[in-house]
C-alpha cells in the first residue's frame, strides 16, 4: 500500500507530462467550463469503472475544482499501490498561483517580468519567480523594498533562484528618506577616472557616509583578479578576456597613456606626493564597507565569470543600482 503524497499548487505547472498521468475526477461540465490540456478525465463517481485503464507505469497526478474528491480518488489508487499526488486546494488554489518564468532572462528582464505579473494580479495574491541569473537574488530584494510589495521567500537551489511576491494593496515607493548615502556608477576602466572614483568613495566611508561602488561594462576590469583564473569561457569570452585588463595594475590612462607609460609615471608621481595607489585605496574601501556590485549583464557580455572576480564583490543588476541611488542624496557617473 503506498502513500498519498500532497503536491502544492505552485507546483503544478512542472509536472512532466511526458512521464506522469495527470487525472482530471471533475464532472464533464466543470471540464467544459475550465478544460486542462493533456488530462485524462475520469469523473469521480466513474472511477470504480475505470480505474483499471489509469497507468501504473508512472506517477499519478489526481485533482478537482477544490481538492477534496481528488483527495479520495488518491486514497483509492494509493491503496492500489499507485504512486500518487494529489493537487492541494484543486484548481482554485492553483489559479491563485502567477508564476514568471524568468530562468534565462538577463538584467533588466526578470525585473521587467516580475513588475508585469504584479500589475496583472490582485492584492494579496502571490507571484512565484524562478530566475537563473544571480543578480537577481539583490534585485528583488530591492526591488520589494522600494515598490511596497512583500517578499515573502527568497531561495537558492541548484543555480536557480525561486522567489515569491505578495502584492500589497496600492503598493508604492517607500518614503523616500535620504540616507546621505553615495552611489558611484563606474562605467570607466581607465585608471584616472577609476583612481577619482576611489578617492571620492573613501572620502565618503570617512565621513560615516553608505557608499555603493557600482561597476559596469568596461569598470568591471578594475574588479578583475590579477592572476589567471582558469573558467570555461566561449570563444568570444575568451577573446575578451585578453584584450581586457585583468586586474587594477593593468589599468591605462584616459589620455596620454603612450602604450602604458603614461600609467606608470602617474603612479610613480602618485607615490612620490604620498598619494595611495589604485589598489591601496581598494582596499581601504573595502575596510571602510564600501559596497562593491558588478553588474552581471556587463560580465556576461564581455565573459568575465564570478570566479575572476576579487572578493567581496556582489553581483547586481540595474534594480540594485537604483535602489541605492534612490537612498543617496548624491550620484557620480563615471
Amino acid at each position: 500500500m503506498s502513500e498519498v503524497k500532497i503536491l502544492a499548487a505552485r507546483d503544478f505547472y512542472k509536472i512532466d507530462l511526458q512521464n506522469s498521468t495527470l487525472l482530471d475526477v471533475r464532472e464533464p461540465s466543470e471540464v467544459i467550463v475550465r478544460p486542462i490540456n493533456g488530462a485524462v478525465q475520469v469523473p469521480f463517481f466513474e472511477l470504480s469503472k475505470k480505474v483499471d485503464s489509469i497507468p501504473k507505469d508512472k506517477p499519478v497526478y489526481v485533482f478537482c475544482s477544490t481538492g477534496d474528491r481528488s483527495e479520495q480518488v488518491a486514497e483509492i489508487l494509493a491503496d492500489r499501490d499507485y504512486e500518487v499526488y494529489n493537487l492541494e486546494g484543486g484548481l482554485e488554489a492553483f489559479s491563485k498561483v502567477h508564476f514568471v518564468d524568468a530562468k534565462g532572462a538577463k538584467c533588466p528582464g526578470p525585473i521587467v517580468q516580475v513588475d508585469e505579473a504584479i500589475k496583472s494580479v490582485s492584492p494579496g495574491e502571490e507571484v512565484q519567480i524562478e530566475a537563473t541569473e544571480k543578480a537577481f537574488y539583490s534585485d528583488i530584494q530591492v526591488w520589494c523594498q522600494r515598490t511596497g510589495n512583500e517578499l515573502k521567500s527568497l531561495t537558492e537551489r541548484d543555480n536557480i533562484i525561486y522567489a515569491t511576491v505578495v502584492k500589497r494593496s496600492a503598493p508604492v515607493a517607500e518614503k523616500r528618506e535620504f540616507e546621505h548615502g553615495k552611489t558611484f556608477v563606474v562605467f570607466s576602466g581607465d585608471l584616472d577616472k577609476a583612481i577619482a572614483s576611489f578617492i571620492m568613495a573613501n572620502g565618503a566611508a570617512a565621513m560615516g557616509r553608505p557608499v555603493t561602488m557600482f561597476f559596469t561594462f568596461w569598470g568591471v576590469s578594475l574588479l578583475r583578479r590579477p592572476e589567471k583564473v582558469r573558467v570555461k569561457k566561449s570563444l568570444i569570452g575568451k577573446m575578451f578576456s585578453f584584450m581586457l585588463p585583468r586586474g587594477s595594475k593593468k589599468l591605462g590612462l584616459s589620455r596620454m597613456n603612450f602604450g602604458g607609460i603614461g600609467a606608470k609615471m602617474i603612479r610613480a608621481v602618485m607615490k612620490q606626493n604620498g598619494v595611495s595607489s589604485l589598489e591601496e585605496l581598494i582596499e581601504s574601501a573595502k575596510q571602510k564597507g564600501v559596497k562593491f556590485v558588478a553588474c552581471q549583464m556587463s560580465m556576461e557580455l564581455m565573459g568575465i565569470t564570478a570566479e575572476e572576480l576579487i572578493d567581496g564583490v556582489e553581483l547586481g543588476g540595474v534594480a540594485t543600482m537604483l535602489g541605492s541611488t534612490e537612498k543617496s542624496d548624491l550620484t557620480y557617473f563615471i
